[in-house]
């Protein structure tokens, strides 16, 4: 944790904005009372469901996105011969190697993102009579961000690993983690915690992504509200709530692609780099520009409806369970 974080009279901008924000403690005590579960129960059921659906279009993205040229790397011509390969060699199970941290960790993410966010925004909105910026909405979205990433980056790193055990399914001797936790295990006895926060940095500087996202979301939401002469909080229907989520994660996603390649590559088991500088020095005198933007098709792809889906169910489970 940041030192910012560690010290009650720095956690959040704005905190001058309240005299009593100043005693030590009190800072972090009034962040707490703002949080509600119900938003991270809302968050984490569109997580899951999400992930359920549409893991396969995961796995493609992310083994295009470390594909470097490695003899022993499957080659695939495009996103569905990739599918087509996997599902004629290793069947339905093949598709849905590395789901089960992929459930925890987007489960989580969504749940603790929101939960966080929520929590951020209501701090920063209390003595303030106006709504919140972009910005204030942006630096909330990072801050939960980072603070979710902190919590969920070992998930990732065994996601990424199990997702990489090319043709485990037809031969299981190639099968060198069992499942979520024995990749956890092992990851932790022979690498230690740096092999568990592998690819944070980038992930952190992902925490753009995320903050972006919201950013749009929001402004979206408000901008509508207003076109339509409605409270900017005014509930929107299953449609409208889709196309905001679309639009904001087609922006964010292809404004910040490339550091899920970084981080994709940082956590491959079949390659070593000494960290992000290496990835972005051996990707670009080996690739190109093409190198950071692999897996972005299936990216934008997979996400999309994801983000759809999981904005979706958050919207209506957080209302019903916020009014019931």
């Amino acid at each position: 944790m940041s030192p910012a974080a560690r010290d009650s009279t720095a956690v959040l901008p704005g905190a001058a904005e309240c005299p009593n924000r100043s005693l030590p403690g009190t800072g972090l005590r009034r962040l707490f009372s703002l949080v509600k579960y119900e938003n991270l129960v809302a968050g984490l059921s569109g997580g899951v469901v999400s992930t359920l659906v549409l893991h396969p279009l995961d796995l493609v993205k992310i083994r295009f996105a470390v594909s470097d040229g490695l003899d022993l790397r499957p080659k695939y011509n495009g996103i569905f011969h990739c599918m087509r390969t996997v599902w004629r060699q290793e069947g339905l199970r093949g598709l849905y190697q590395g789901v089960t941290p992929n459930v925890w960790g987007a489960g989580a993410s969504w749940g603790l993102y929101f939960f966080f966010y929520n929590a951020i925004k209501a701090y920063k909105q209390e003595g303030q009579q106006a709504e919140l910026s972009a910005t204030q909405h942006l630096v909330s979205a990072a801050q939960a961000g980072a603070l979710t990433l902190f919590l969920t980056n070992p998930i990732w790193v065994t996601k990424t690993r199990l997702v990489l055990q090319y043709d485990a399914g037809i031969d299981p001797s190639k099968r060198q983690y069992r499942g979520m936790l024995d990749a956890l295990v092992k990851i932790y006895r022979h690498e230690g915690v740096p092999g568990l926060y592998r690819g944070f940095v980038p992930g952190l500087l992902g925490t753009s992504h995320g903050a972006l996202q919201f950013m749009a979301y929001e402004e979206l939401k408000r901008e509508f509200n207003k076109y339509r002469s409605l409270p900017s909080e005014t509930k929107l229907n299953p449609l409208e709530y889709i196309t905001m989520a679309a639009v904001s994660k087609i922006f964010a996603a292809s404004a910040t692609y490339p550091y899920q390649v970084i981080r994709a590559r940082l956590q491959d088991q079949h390659n070593k780099y000494s960290g992000v500088m290496d990835v972005m020095r051996r990707t670009w005198r080996n690739e190109g520009v093409r190198g950071f933007y692999k897996g972005m098709v299936p990216n934008v792809i997979r996400v999309t409806p994801a983000c759809c889906i999981t904005f979706l169910v958050y919207e209506n489970v957080s209302r019903f369970l916020l009014h019931k």
